[in-house]
């Protein structure tokens, strides 16, 4: 189990680039400490790299679907988590 709160799932990853569209449920900030966990997905990495229609953003909204760049292979249906201080 995370650490943290729920604050998307994935739903496309774009292998030759090591980019996940996320769906957002939650805020999410650049430097934010996340968790990708699914079936064979279990790695945390910090936000380093997030864009929205190939544009760079710092932060984004709940509601909005966000290409991060990540540190290993995500798969669709992967849930990601946000870490709390306490994690």
């Amino acid at each position: 189990m995370s650490g943290g709160v729920r604050v998307g799932e994935v739903v496309h990853y774009y292998n030759r680039i090591g980019v996940a569209v996320v769906r957002l449920e939650g805020d999410l900030v650049l430097g934010d400490r996340v968790h990708f966990l699914g079936h064979t997905t279990d790695f945390l990495q910090e936000v380093r790299s997030m864009q929205i229609e190939h544009q760079p953003i710092e932060r984004a909204a709940a509601g909005t679907e966000v290409a991060l760049k990540v540190d290993k292979r995500v798969r669709r249906g992967d849930r990601v988590f946000k870490l709390t201080d306490e994690a």
